[in-house]
């Protein structure tokens, strides 16, 4: 059925050109009226731009063809520099269908195509039909466990769902909280100097448009966010205008984060990411990273409770947190009675932030190196920071302002403790991470020159 070439939808250029036609048409609509420009009239390059970018699309359509060899899924496309993908079956990491707006209207969907080893998408088929996109996702995933390519798409079970009033509520509670400072303090202005309600009320109506239009975005995002879990991972859809059907391997998590912004706490809500490991795709050659993900945008601590044992099954219980030492209060004033940090045979945690509260929990398994850093003034109290890194910019558990020698000690038994968990791991390695993630994994004590340095 699909061992032959095959092209996409004959729908697809008016659905890729789609946004960027509406805006072309509507500038020249702005400029034949005269709103911006001269308003003489239509001008020739007016009507060429609009032809331009559909005979570009549909050139794309034409030049784009994919089929199923065997064990291989490829894709070529480009007319004057070709492009020909061979994305092996085995490799597959997950499968993602995303529905944008003007896609849903006409039945359609794009397929995205995520192997080991990168963030982004390395296949993309822009676009099917949604039973087609539907039933080639199902051959993929069937055909990457090794099953008959007939076999249905493995059932799953529906972890939470975020309501809509909580995703608004938490979407608008800066702008409210922004207007609620500001308007009684215009409607001062406007009693006590007339001339300066001006001043401040131009910038402060700029600002809730901006906080609106913030909104909005996260909301309709996020819209009938619904987590569920499936023997190929973490399932998420969500979405209003435009749907997304992800889905998260649980070997390429590489950290999880809670995160509890002050105006939150009060009504006990929080948000999750993960960060997934990969690294940046084919458009991206410049190194791996990893990719972050919300798991839950805002949800109880319940919830978010469930969701951490998905998502870190390594995890044997919670390690046991401790806090710095009373003289770290001289180095982190005010974020010291928040500062926290523990580990056990598996797993790293550490607490950090005053304002926006977070948590990150590390499988040692994933460790992909064991830093100390200590700058002038952690010297002069004799205290130094732990940072145990995972794949990715900025990923990792941090113990902040330990003593000096349990932050040495510390350094050499987190080492000892991830290579013993990488070896326990299925396959004896950090999940499905490629090697050339995994072979820079080491322990090394920072240097006080360069440790200044990262601190600053």
């Amino acid at each position: 059925m699909y061992s032959t070439w095959r092209r996409l939808h004959p729908l697809s250029p008016l659905v890729r050109s789609g946004r960027g036609l509406a805006a072309v048409l509507a500038l020249t609509g702005l400029s034949t009226s005269g709103v911006i420009g001269s308003g003489r009239g239509p001008r020739w390059y007016d009507l060429a731009l609009p032809v331009l970018v559909a005979v570009a699309a549909v050139v794309n359509w034409l030049v784009t063809r994919w089929k199923m060899d065997g064990v291989t899924l490829r894709i070529e496309t480009g007319l004057l520099r070709r492009d020909s993908r061979q994305l092996p079956v085995a490799r597959i990491q997950a499968v993602d269908l995303v529905r944008p707006f003007f896609a849903r209207m006409l039945g359609l969907a794009e397929i995205r195509v995520r192997l080991a080893g990168s963030g982004d998408a390395d296949g993309r088929l822009a676009y099917l039909t949604e039973p087609a996109a539907e039933a080639l996702r199902a051959r993929l995933l069937a055909a990457h466990h090794g099953l008959d390519p007939a076999t249905p798409e493995p059932a799953e079970s529906v972890v939470t769902s975020v309501p809509t009033g909580r995703l608004a509520g938490s979407a608008l509670i800066p702008g409210i909280l922004l207007a609620v400072v500001a308007i009684p303090v215009a409607a001062v202005l406007a009693v006590l100097a007339p001339g300066g309600l001006l001043a401040i009320g131009a910038p402060l109506a700029w600002w809730l448009i901006i906080c609106g239009l913030l909104a909005w975005r996260r909301v309709s995002s996020q819209y009938a966010f619904t987590v569920a879990v499936s023997p190929d991972g973490v399932r998420i859809r969500r979405g209003l205008l435009g749907t997304v059907a992800e889905t998260i391997p649980l070997p390429r998590i590489q950290a999880v984060r809670m995160i509890e912004p002050l105006f939150w706490r009060p009504l006990h809500w929080c948000r999750l990411e993960v960060d997934v490991a990969g690294g940046l795709g084919h458009d991206h050659p410049e190194g791996t990273g990893a990719v972050r993900k919300a798991l839950l945008p805002v949800g109880s601590k319940d919830e978010a409770r469930r969701l951490l044992a998905i998502a870190l099954p390594v995890a044997r219980g919670w390690p046991v947190l401790t806090p710095p030492p009373r003289r770290a209060r001289w180095k982190a004033l005010l974020s010291y009675h928040y500062l926290a940090a523990g580990h056990d045979d598996t797993l790293a945690v550490a607490v950090t932030g005053r304002v926006r509260r977070e948590t990150t929990w590390v499988p040692l398994a994933k460790a992909q190196s064991v830093r100390l850093v200590q700058g002038p003034l952690q010297r002069w109290l004799g205290l130094a920071t732990v940072h145990l890194d995972a794949a990715g910019k900025r990923v990792g558990a941090e113990f902040r302002e330990r003593r000096y020698e349990q932050a040495r000690a510390l350094v050499d038994d987190l080492a000892a403790l991830s290579r013993s968990a990488r070896r326990q791991a299925p396959g004896g390695s950090a999940g499905s991470l490629p090697r050339a993630s995994t072979a820079g994994q080491a322990a090394s004590v920072v240097s006080p020159v360069n440790a200044s340095q990262s601190e600053a």
